[in-house]
């Protein structure tokens, strides 16, 4: 619904101006200088006092307008057929009204829609003679674009010649191009590595590889093109629905989203966007909403356009992932293992779904890499559970009063010296377990659920304890029950939730070895790591004892991780701190020295997603893991199999269409059944 604004005719075309800057920007220049929220809110705005003073539109507003016009460097060429924008609809009133309006203009009681999930990358038109690529076109101003022919030539997932022996004489494809999310790490760790600034994100890096004037620079790109329409086509019969047009272009080579599902009126749409929405963090590619379009050709030709959008099509966008705030201040927090991480405060803004008010700038050298001051205004990018970051600084927005970040000295929570070791960004507080914040930390993670697995031993009260000098060492936990009456008078401790807590810590002391050496915190032994550790040297001692050139011995241990394991069982205080845990009555299950290559599922790689009802997934990991199995955290050609409970999400499609083996919970049981695990 539109609501009244109070904003004068002079103030409107302020904002015109504005929007047109922004356009020109993200469009033209592939230089966006705000996140697209800021200018789906302003565009609201606009849309808001056109709806109430019509007589008030200008001819250069954007909303009677494509886009703009495209910079230089590439030769100009014209769409065949526009590639116009879309409508927005940003909540679920305006996508079921736009259900009804065209429900309305076609006199239906309902309609069927294709939905699509909406890359955040750039369009591009393809044009095929007679099965063959003769042109590749930037979306552009809508009506015209930029001739990239030799660097579409470059992207694999674009066929140069069409699959079929009967192809049409001419066919226009428009898709989109973007950097999966893997491409886009490894590409700016290579930029970080060669001293070149760092994208800002996928899009931006998708944008600036394809652009380039030199083809070879376009092709050690990690690009990917995914169709997802027919533009126009000359001599062949087009499909009678949208689905089946993208169904053909699949078959004549042309990679498209295997997301897109036809769906029936608002409600399907609805449910359509819930399902995506909480996939989205776990694809491996950007998208920032959904297209829906009327599915029958015959009635998207009866709705036709609108001066700037199609009637039969509207993209639903989700909360924003990125937006713009201010700095207000710097901390510095200081992890497990002595990591000293600044963390911005920010003004509060809503982004990702939730409201952020501070976001990790990671170490020293980002800082000076984003040359990020307090009081600066930046965008913050947050997606899923992902922690917010700082991605961007707005230069051009810089305040007069910013000033520069100061690094501490030293650590500052226990005033410990600071140290860098050569080759790596992150500086630490050599403190130790003598600093508050490196025990507080250490001891949240010995009692993880993936750890010693410790239930009501939670943050807060580990820091309670900490602070009240109940607990220095991990050893300390095992001695609480003779502090009872000190924990009853803690705040909210009860007798239930003491007579629970020092339950479970007794229950914790009967553990598994790999847990074990994980809850100890050893600087880069994971959960795997710790596994792979624990299935080479069965006895602890051994493990202990062991000299670098044997623990490299181990698979997926290099020389890093075997300087860092023989370094924290070679500190005096750690060996005390092993022994004394050992003391209070910490046991495992001892293990045959078996071979490897002996367990039963031996080579054998495994994935598991969604939700089951008779174990968790960690349990699932730890009895697949005992047979021998490698267990990864993604689905890949290499993965021997998925185990999918309910919700099995992003990673069950992706299974399915790399013909990846899939069994359910019962499977898996049955599975573990036969080799005993169970």
């Amino acid at each position: 619904m539109n609501q009244e604004t109070n904003m004068t005719h002079q103030q409107m075309l302020d904002l015109i101006q504005q929007l047109n800057d922004y356009s020109y920007a993200y469009h033209v220049k592939d230089a966006p200088i705000v996140p697209d929220a800021v200018y789906d809110r302003d565009y609201r705005q606009l849309q808001d006092i056109e709806t109430e003073h019509p007589e008030w539109v200008q001819h250069d507003s954007p909303t009677q307008r494509v886009g703009e016009k495209p910079d230089s460097g590439f030769v100009n060429v014209a769409h065949t057929v526009p590639m116009l924008s879309l409508d927005n609809a940003f909540d679920n009133n305006s996508l079921a009204d736009f259900d009804q309006r065209v429900r309305k203009l076609l006199n239906a009681d309902n309609l069927v829609y294709c939905c699509e999930p909406k890359l955040d990358g750039l369009a591009i038109s393809l044009r095929y003679e007679e099965g063959r690529l003769v042109r590749g076109v930037t979306r552009g101003d809508g009506l015209s674009g930029e001739d990239i022919t030799s660097n579409i030539k470059t992207l694999h997932s674009v066929p140069l010649m069409l699959r079929t022996k009967t192809p049409p004489a001419v066919l226009e494809v428009r898709g989109e191009i973007y950097m999966p999310k893997e491409g886009f790490e490894k590409l700016n760790a290579l930029a970080i590595k060669q001293g070149d600034k760092a994208f800002v994100n996928p899009r931006n890096a998708a944008a600036g590889s394809l652009r380039q004037l030199d083809p070879k620079i376009t092709a050690t790109r990690p690009l990917v093109m995914c169709a997802y329409s027919i533009g126009y086509v000359e001599g062949w019969n087009q499909p009678e629905s949208h689905y089946e047009g993208l169904l053909q272009l699949s078959e004549w080579g042309f990679r498209t989203n295997d997301l897109m599902k036809r769906v029936e009126g608002a409600t399907g749409c609805i449910e359509y966007y819930e399902m995506l929405n909480e996939k989205r963090a776990d694809l491996s590619y950007d998208i920032d909403g959904i297209v829906y379009k009327v599915d029958q050709i015959s009635l998207q030709n009866q709705l036709g356009f609108i001066a700037r959008a199609p009637r039969w099509a509207i993209a639903r966008k989700f909360p924003a992932q990125e937006e713009m705030t201010r700095v207000v201040g710097i901390d510095f927090q200081v992890g497990r293992t002595g990591a000293i991480t600044p963390v911005a405060r920010l003004e509060p803004v809503f982004v990702g779904g939730v409201t952020v008010s501070n976001a990790t700038l990671h170490n020293k050298d980002e800082i000076a890499r984003l040359g990020v001051r307090v009081n600066d205004y930046v965008v913050i990018h947050r997606a899923g559970d992902v922690i917010p970051k700082v991605v961007q600084v707005l230069v051009d927005k810089r305040p007069d009063n910013t000033t520069e970040v100061v690094f501490p000295d030293a650590c500052p929570v226990c005033g410990s010296d600071l140290e860098q070791v050569e080759g790596e960004a992150i500086i630490r507080c050599t403190g130790g377990l003598v600093c508050g914040a490196q025990l507080k930390e250490s001891l949240k993670h010995f009692v993880s659920r993936k750890a010693m697995d410790i239930d009501g031993l939670g943050d807060k009260l580990i820091e309670q304890l900490v602070d009240q000098e109940f607990v220095k060492t991990p050893v300390d936990i095992f001695t609480l029950y003779e502090k009872k009456e000190s924990l009853l008078a803690m705040e909210r401790m009860g007798q239930k939730s003491v007579e629970k807590l020092l339950a479970s810590i007794e229950s914790a002391k009967s553990t598994q070895f790999n847990r074990f050496i994980y809850a100890l915190g050893i600087r880069e032994v994971g959960e795997a790591t710790a596994r792979a550790l624990t299935n080479y040297f069965t006895e602890l001692d051994d493990l202990m004892a062991a000299d670098q050139e044997t623990l490299v011995e181990v698979e997926d241990v290099g020389p890093i991780v075997a300087q860092h394991v023989k370094l924290f069982f070679d500190q005096e205080m750690n060996r005390k701190t092993i022994h004394g845990l050992l003391g209070a009555g910490v046991v495992w299950e001892k293990k045959s020295q078996a071979s490897s290559d002996e367990l039963p599922l031996s080579g054998k790689t495994y994935v598991v997603t969604g939700s089951l009802s008779q174990f968790s997934r960690d349990q699932v990991k730890d009895k697949l893991q005992s047979l021998g199995a490698k267990v990864s955290s993604s689905v890949s050609a290499k993965t021997d199999c998925l185990v999918a409970g309910e919700k099995a999400g992003s990673k069950l499609t992706r299974a399915q269409s790399l013909d990846v083996p899939v069994i359910d919970e019962a499977g898996v049981i049955a599975l573990l059944s036969q080799h005993g695990a169970i």
